[in-house]
C-alpha cells in the first residue's frame, strides 16, 4: 500500500489514476524547484509530472524536470512514492496521483523553463520543507532535510 497524503477521496467520484515521477534535487542545503503561477492556483512545487504513454519513470523524469526548471540531471534514484486525491483543473479532471519520488544531480542550466507558468527556483531546503504546495511533497523535503 502506498501512503496517502491530502484529501480523503470523496465517495461516488471517479478518480483517473495519473502516475508522475517527482525530483528532488539538492545542492548543498538548498533545493531546486518551481514556482507554478497559472495566475489561478500558485504554487512552489517539486518539479515532475505525469508520465506518458510508453514512457519510462526516468525518461519522464529528465524530459519534466528540464520542461520545468530548465536544468539536466544526473543520476536519479527512486526514493520513494505516495498518492494523493486531487482535481487537476488544467485537465479537468479528478485524479488519483501517484507520484514516485527520485533524488538527483542536477548537473547544468541548458536554458529557461520550456513550460508557461513555472519559474526555476533556488531554495533552502528548510524553506521549501514548509513551502511546497503539498503534503507529499513537504514530507519528502522533510526527509531529505533529516539526511542533512
Amino acid at each position: 500500500m502506498i501512503r496517502r497524503f491530502g484529501e480523503t477521496p470523496e465517495t461516488g467520484r471517479t478518480y483517473t489514476r495519473r502516475p508522475g515521477v517527482y525530483a528532488l534535487l539538492p545542492q548543498g542545503k538548498d533545493l531546486l524547484v518551481t514556482w507554478y503561477d497559472d495566475g489561478l492556483n500558485p504554487e512552489l512545487q517539486l518539479p515532475g509530472g505525469g508520465i506518458d504513454s510508453g514512457e519510462s519513470p526516468i525518461t519522464a523524469l529528465h524530459r519534466e524536470v528540464y520542461e520545468e526548471t530548465g536544468w539536466l540531471i544526473a543520476a536519479p534514484r527512486r526514493i520513494g512514492a505516495f498518492r494523493r486525491f486531487t482535481y487537476m483543473p488544467e485537465y479537468d479532471l479528478w485524479a488519483e496521483k501517484i507520484c514516485m519520488i527520485y533524488s538527483a544531480r542536477p548537473v547544468r542550466r541548458i536554458g529557461p523553463p520550456g513550460e508557461t507558468c513555472h519559474e526555476a527556483l533556488w531554495i533552502e531546503t528548510t524553506v521549501a520543507v514548509q513551502m511546497l504546495g503539498n503534503d507529499g511533497d513537504r514530507y519528502f523535503a522533510s526527509k531529505h532535510l533529516n539526511r542533512l
